[in-house]
């Protein structure tokens, strides 16, 4: 797609393709859906990932959207590098598309700022303070959410002056317990590091193979840390091809490129449009 093009169907994202929760409600947060961007082939349409092979102008479009989407300026719609791991950033300024520090989970207080998280079965988690001026995201794939990615999440809002029994959190749209068949080396990992794990694995539909409930092992941990309230959309990104790109759906089919949805919160009050 030229420029030209891009230029053309500059636009907004239908509401319809933007998963949003009560929980969460007076807090500008969304979790997008693969729907309402300009996007070609396997992007289509509104893929947000920086390290994907799309078209770098399809890509700054779609995430103009989505910053237009939650209130903010597009260049305040922030992103790390995802990494598997339990690295959370404190944001208190901008940095260039692309170039986000090597973490999993953002927080911030500073209005005018959204925190994105990349997407495709892992799971993303929305938070918020009761009164919305302290968010955070976080990226939460099963090795994130073992190694403790939440937990950490969580205690980076409490030194912005936010207690956990204090936060709202949303886990969004990931890979579900019908969907998510593992080995059982993972669970070995699972449960030599939380052996409370076991409750989120069931028997899977090959010898030596379990289906791992997510969404539901996110939550536990949640509430296990103190948070005031959690809960699961309970969709399922491997299930829905319409709706979400999913890592798992891909590798299934045999590989090649793919797009990732984006999950965003910004404080209550942001502004900054430009």
């Amino acid at each position: 797609m030229s420029q030209e093009d891009i230029v053309r169907e500059a636009g907004t994202i239908p509401s319809a393709a933007i998963l949003r929760h009560g929980l969460l409600d007076g807090v500008p947060h969304g979790f997008f859906t693969r729907q309402g961007g300009v996007s070609q082939g396997p992007y289509a349409s509104l893929n947000c990932s920086t390290r994907s092979g799309d078209d770098p102008a399809a890509l700054a479009e779609n995430r103009r959207r989505v910053a237009r989407a939650i209130g903010v300026a597009p260049a305040h719609l922030l992103g790390v590098t995802q990494v598997h791991g339990d690295g959370v950033v404190t944001v208190t300024a901008p940095w260039p598309v692309g170039q986000g520090a090597a973490a999993d989970a953002m927080v911030t207080d500073r209005p005018g700022l959204a925190l994105g998280v990349i997407t495709a079965d892992c799971g993303p988690v929305l938070f918020a303070s009761a009164d919305g001026r302290v968010v955070g995201a976080a990226h939460a794939g099963w090795r994130g959410a073992v190694g403790g990615v939440l937990e950490a999440t969580l205690a980076s809002m409490a030194a912005l002056g936010t207690a956990a029994a204090q936060v709202r959190a949303v886990v969004g749209p990931c890979i579900g317990l019908d969907s998510y068949e593992v080995g059982a080396d993972m669970r070995a990992q699972a449960l030599a590091a939380d052996p409370a794990a076991e409750a989120f694995f069931h028997a899977g539909r090959r010898v030596e193979h379990f289906q791992f409930d997510l969404a539901g092992y996110c939550v536990a941990r949640l509430r296990g840390a103190g948070v005031g309230e959690a809960v699961a959309l309970g969709v399922d990104t491997l299930a829905d091809a319409a709706r979400f790109f999913s890592h798992r759906r891909r590798t299934l089919a045999g590989g090649g490129p793919i797009g990732h949805q984006i999950s965003v919160i910004a404080p209550a009050g942001a502004t900054g449009l430009a």
